[in-house]
């Protein structure tokens, strides 16, 4: 190579970086970005205190990667180059065929079992009878899909393991989906069951409460959204990959109440925020999404039903809406009173402690269960 194409090439690279940063300096900083579906860094205020213990200049080091000129079109062009060199896993994501499947890693400090006894503590607790339904990721149902070696803890273990539990009566999520493991039960794009696979969970868990389970005829789909990029194609930068659809499978009836408590108060809600379908997050069109505390009331249902849930029991409540006079769902990432005494207020039945597999065994928020 000679000097002076040496010194040309040099030339270009320069000037490559000089664009890059002039197109950085005159673009608007973005607030949050919809294809990773998280808030993006922000320029931080100088400091000396922050220039001498490093947060500023890992700030500004944050700053330039978030901000970054066609971030979301460079992230997708490595994974694509990653997977054409045989990669298969990208953050923390298998790529298996045309779906992705969040990889579980094993609990840490315990924590696993730490949650199952403050369950256990809450049974003792609560006045009702409580069940506890651990409902497998996609990582366990569809584990013969794995790229060959993948690693991915074993959650069929953990829920045996569970059922075991003393003075809680456990609800067999893991054998109907199992089962049916060939269904659409996962959503390809994000960690979530599908409806047709919250509809399955559905009757695993009137079976356990001792009701007859429905029949799926009695539910028409209602298809809502074909374009849904869900948490795994934000987390993988795997962007090439088919959208999903959505379906809504129960329709509301007259006289069908549901209260949501998202800001603290109380405020009229609905079974389906259609708000969210023109929005990244169109899983949140069930139910509105996160919310400490909602309650449906159907005056055909029978009984009450206090739900200890994570955000799987979004897609699901719509079907337990029809079977319960009262549905009280309750979210301990943000709902921070005491369960038992929410239960004996409100004249609670009984109690379903249903949560995944993965945020079971990594929520720290579960020891409010012992209140």
């Amino acid at each position: 190579m000679t000097t002076r194409y040496s010194r040309f090439l040099a030339a270009v690279f320069c000037v490559f970086l000089g664009g890059l940063l002039a197109w950085h300096v005159l673009l608007p900083d973005r607030d949050r970005s919809d294809v990773e579906n998280r808030t993006l860094a922000q320029l931080p205020a100088f400091s000396w205190k922050g220039l001498k213990d490093g947060s500023f200049t890992k700030g500004v080091e944050d700053y330039f990667a978030d901000q970054f000129p066609l971030r979301d079109q460079w992230t997708g062009l490595k994974a694509r180059t990653e997977q054409l060199l045989g990669k298969r896993e990208f953050k923390g994501v298998y790529l298996c065929g045309d779906a992705l499947i969040s990889k579980v890693e094993p609990p840490r400090d315990g924590l696993e079992e730490k949650n199952l006894r403050y369950v256990a503590r809450l049974a003792e607790s609560a006045e009702v009878p409580v069940y506890l339904g651990l409902i497998p990721s996609a990582a366990e149902i569809r584990r013969a899909d794995l790229p060959e070696g993948a690693e991915s803890w074993d959650q069929g273990a953990f829920i045996a393991r569970a059922a075991e539990l003393e003075g809680v009566e456990p609800v067999d999520f893991l054998t109907p989906l199992r089962d049916r493991a060939g269904e659409d039960l996962f959503y390809r794009t994000d960690h979530h069951w599908t409806t047709l696979g919250a509809f399955y969970g559905y009757a695993a868990l009137l079976e356990a409460l001792g009701r007859e389970p429905p029949d799926m005829a009695a539910f028409p789909p209602e298809t809502v959204s074909e374009d849904f990029r869900g948490t795994l194609y934000s987390q993988s930068g795997v962007h090439w990959l088919e959208p999903d659809s959505i379906e809504f499978w129960v329709e509301p009836e007259p006289g069908w109440t549901v209260t949501s408590w998202r800001s603290g108060r109380a405020e009229e809600a609905a079974l389906y925020d259609r708000s969210y379908l023109e929005k990244k997050d169109q899983y949140s069109a069930f139910l509105g999404g996160n919310q400490p505390l909602c309650v449906i009331k159907n005056p055909e249902g029978t009984g009450r039903l206090l739900v200890i849930r994570d955000s799987y029991a979004d897609s699901l409540a719509p079907f337990l809406a029809g079977s319960f006079a009262e549905v009280h769902l309750l979210d301990p990432r943000y709902y921070r009173y005491s369960a038992a005494g929410y239960a004996g207020e409100h004249g609670i039945d009984q109690i379903a402690v249903l949560y995944s597999v993965p945020n079971f065994i990594t929520d720290r928020n579960l020891v409010l269960l012992t209140q």
